[in-house]
């Protein structure tokens, strides 16, 4: 089916300067397209039929690779929505062209309109998603108006970073205004100074893993009435875990899609079509929720180059080493399997565990090579990943705890020791790399496999449309 396109200034009528050269993109036969209830067939007629209806005749917001960028600003596509002392601390920041999943999906938001974000790793959403939390709230008000859901405490931590820098006010100027406050409610923080926090003066934004939220909301120590924007990251993952119960609570119990408009992330979404309709069925989001994907036909980062290694099963350690010794990265993520059930009642020792053992033996490329699994303390997480972002060069071996979301942008290699299970965690592991946008340095990502399971990264292969390049070590 032919894929129709809409472009930033076809969602809304934003005073935005005109590009000097003719679009690219393959655009509707009208020349604008207000925000609207309805849906868009891709032969550009308004459908009259059901939302659940319309939905599934409806085409989503795409882009393709090769389409031509519009040259607007993040400022340019903001600047009439977002407070100026947050663009101007995004500008500090490095922030200054939009990615295409900023540039697609900001004017939707910003028209007030439920939105699924479907990009690739490393493409800008949670700064999508914080600049459209940044122009509802209003820091003046005592109350919790923006809640952002992770997974992980790690994800919990960066999201936290990034608002917090985001929401800080210039020391001079705007004195008299009240700054926006973040709180993180996350898995091992200490729930007592939050309960202390929210009975004194509420935070404008909450960043909260599903397990301390419910814990605050069951004990009705956090109120949700006013809450405007409810962001679910990594939403695919959200809905597989074991807390979905919870998750769906929180979606049609403790807050109503009448109230609030809904964002929910992820670079992996399956079966999407599927998934938007049963948002829309059980009323998780709105009926003319838009889901805008960013770029389908590739997945991943143009800038990966995939390899693979086969080796005999008791050989994973030295070929690791071998690899190590011939790339000699700067900075790398070794990712394991996590521990099974069955081994930790033989009391085995996790392979993590081993495989550090053995690169500190025997690996001098790094005086410090860091872990993070899961069943290490909260402390002891932060701790690892703190000497990550700290240190000019690393090496971090870990599960799929770093997988989702977590941003380390001098990640130059990947190596997966053990395969992954599903081709989405093969997408979530390598988009630990390649997290630069606008930049062509080329990342690698290395799977050491046995002869039999050659057959699986070829399925993954297929499914994620990438090549993969056999190495002889």
């Amino acid at each position: 089916m032919a894929t129709a396109t809409l472009s930033a200034t076809q969602l809304l009528p934003l005073s935005l300067p005109k590009p000097s050269q003719k679009h690219r993109h393959a655009h509707f036969p009208f020349q604008s397209l207000n925000p609207s209830p309805r849906l868009f067939s891709s032969n550009g007629f308004v459908s009259n039929c059901s939302p659940i209806q319309a939905l599934l005749n409806s085409t989503p917001i795409t882009t393709e690779a090769g389409s031509e960028p519009e040259p607007f600003t993040l400022r340019q596509i903001c600047q009439s929505h977002v407070p100026d002392h947050v663009l101007c601390r995004m500008e500090e920041l490095g922030f200054i062209v939009p990615t295409p999943v900023q540039r697609q999906a900001l004017p939707t938001l910003f028209s007030g309109r439920d939105c699924i974000l479907h990009a690739q790793t490393g493409s800008g959403k949670t700064l999508t998603y914080l600049l459209l939390v940044f122009s509802i709230v209003n820091a003046g008000r005592s109350a919790v108006q923006a809640l952002i859901v992770v997974p992980t405490r790690e994800l919990g931590m960066q999201v936290t970073k990034i608002a917090r820098m985001l929401a800080t006010k210039p020391k001079e100027g705007e004195l008299e205004q009240k700054s926006c406050t973040v709180m993180a409610l996350l898995d091992g923080g200490m729930l007592m100074r939050h309960k202390s926090w929210l009975k004194a003066e509420p935070p404008t934004i909450v960043v909260a893993t599903i397990g301390s939220l419910c814990q605050m909301l069951e004990k009705h120590m956090i109120k949700l009435e006013a809450m405007r924007v409810l962001v679910i990251d990594e939403v695919d993952f959200m809905f597989s875990s074991k807390q979905v119960s919870s998750l769906r609570k929180l979606l049609t119990s403790y807050s109503s899609i009448n109230t609030r408009q809904t964002v929910f992330a992820s670079a992996s979404i399956p079966q999407h079509k599927i998934f938007l309709d049963k948002c829309i069925q059980q009323k998780w989001t709105k009926n003319d929720t838009v889901h805008v994907h960013v770029n389908p036909v590739e997945p991943m980062p143009s800038c990966l180059h995939h390899r693979f290694v086969i080796c005999l099963k008791n050989r994973r350690h030295e070929t690791l080493l071998s690899l190590l010794q011939s790339d000699a990265p700067q900075s790398a993520i070794v990712f394991v399997g996590e521990q099974s059930e069955k081994s930790k009642k033989a009391g085995n020792a996790p392979s993590a565990t081993l495989l550090i053992n053995f690169l500190k033996a025997s690996y001098e490329g790094y005086s410090d090579i860091l872990l993070l699994e899961e069943d290490m303390n909260f402390n002891s997480r932060a701790a690892s990943l703190s000497e990550v972002r700290q240190g000019p060069s690393y090496l971090l071996v870990s599960t799929d705890i770093a997988a989702r979301g977590l941003d380390l942008p001098e990640t130059t290699h990947i190596y997966n020791y053990d395969l992954p299970r599903t081709a989405i965690d093969y997408l979530h592991r390598a988009g630990r790399t390649g997290r630069k946008p606008f930049s062509d340095k080329k990342c690698s990502v290395t799977s050491i496999i046995i002869s039999k399971e050659r057959f699986v990264l070829e399925k993954y292969e297929n499914e994620l449309m990438f090549n993969c390049e056999e190495l002889i070590v």
